[in-house]
């Protein structure tokens, strides 16, 4: 489990979604069912790419250790237990 990428999907669903929100109002679409389709949509999209910006910036620290990762983490991590 990342717990960065946790962090990141809430910012970045967020991102997403007012991007659409804004996309749609723009063009004139008022619906609240274009709305909450377009937070949904958002919603799906928020954990790959919050997953991959988590790795890139895992993969641009020198000081990142990716050795030791542990098996069976569980759904959420443990608060005292080592990064992914």
């Amino acid at each position: 489990m990342d717990r960065l990428a946790l962090y990141l999907s809430l910012l970045s669903w967020t991102s997403i979604s007012g991007v659409l929100i804004i996309a749609l109002l723009s063009f004139g679409i008022y619906n609240f069912w274009w709305i909450v389709g377009a937070a949904v949509v958002a919603l799906l999209l928020a954990w790959p790419s919050a997953f991959i910006v988590s790795r890139r910036i895992k993969a641009g620290d020198p000081e990142w250790n990716t050795r030791g990762k542990r098996k069976n983490a569980g759904l959420v991590p443990k608060p005292g237990a080592p990064e992914v």
